[in-house]
């Protein structure tokens, strides 16, 4: 029995050696991944840093250009009023023309009456003039028959 405890302390020696050994490979390559993680973490930081300067660039170009685009419109408000005034200035000319027109086209028909009448009375003088003409030279004529 003497035998026993030896050989079952070398035996947990050995056992803990083998396991010392695998947890030590263990923890070499759980550092190695740790390593690796801090560098791509030390790089994600400096991708972060360089994307934060272009994304506030950005948005400054981005405001930039909204001030832009709003003055250049608040530009376009003056022209866009000046055309609605120009427009209401041609629709009031249209309808004065068009008083104007009516007022000429009433005033013509009025005349093309009294143009009308003022023919008529002509023709009817001239017809009175031509029949007391010939009502004159039938006279003379009978007279000339009188005293011959």
């Amino acid at each position: 029995m003497n035998i026993i405890i030896p050989v079952s302390v070398a035996v947990v020696a050995l056992a803990f050696a083998v396991l010392v050994y695998f947890l030590s490979r263990t923890l070499k390559s759980l550092q190695l991944t740790l390593d690796n993680v801090a560098k791509t973490l030390d790089g994600l930081e400096t991708q972060m840093t360089g994307i934060t300067k272009e994304t506030a660039e950005l948005l400054h170009k981005t405001n930039r250009l909204a001030d832009d685009v709003q003055s250049k419109a608040d530009s376009l408000n003056t022209v866009f009023t000046a055309v609605q005034e120009v427009g209401t200035s041609i629709r009031t000319v249209n309808q004065s023309v068009r008083k104007v027109t009516d007022k000429i086209s009433a005033g013509a028909d009025h005349q093309s009456e009294n143009i009308t009448q003022a023919v008529q009375w002509g023709n009817a003088a001239m017809q009175l003039w031509e029949k007391w003409k010939m009502r004159k030279a039938t006279h003379e004529l009978e007279k000339e028959r009188h005293y011959e």
